[in-house]
């Protein structure tokens, strides 16, 4: 007997959407940055007034840690928060007079973390392993 009703199908469409988006947030976005901070920190965008180096320190914060939280499932919702932040403040402020080519691949993260944000992680994510 199933202890979950729900098609498995939907479960593994939220792996697939958990693993895609924070997998390559992860590694196409916050990896570089981390690993090249010290010739970005002087020159990061600085959209509310932060610093560079502090407003880097944050975005590799989300794209580093809370993607990878992501992928994992734990915390998902929460891990989500600083990441759809990250998003919008690209979108709608580093480059928010930038065409939308230039917005596109910003958009495309926030509408599958938002998605993610209201759906949840799934049943396979390290949040729904019970060891009862």
């Amino acid at each position: 007997m199933l202890l979950n009703s729900e098609p498995i199908s939907e479960d593994f469409g939220y792996l697939v959407l958990r693993a895609s988006a924070g997998g390559t947030m992860f590694w196409q976005h916050g990896w570089p940055k981390l690993m090249s901070f010290t010739e970005r920190m002087d020159s990061f965008p600085d959209p509310f007034g932060l610093g560079g180096t502090l407003s880097l320190i944050l975005i590799i914060l989300a794209e580093v840690l809370c993607s990878a939280l992501v992928v994992l499932g734990l915390w998902t919702r929460i891990a989500l928060l600083p990441l759809i932040v990250g998003m919008a403040v690209i979108v709608f402020m580093v480059k928010g007079d930038a065409s939308f080519k230039e917005q596109e691949l910003a958009l495309v993260y926030l509408f599958a973390f938002v998605t993610l944000l209201f759906t949840g992680s799934g049943r396979f994510a390290i949040d729904r392993i019970s060891f009862n």
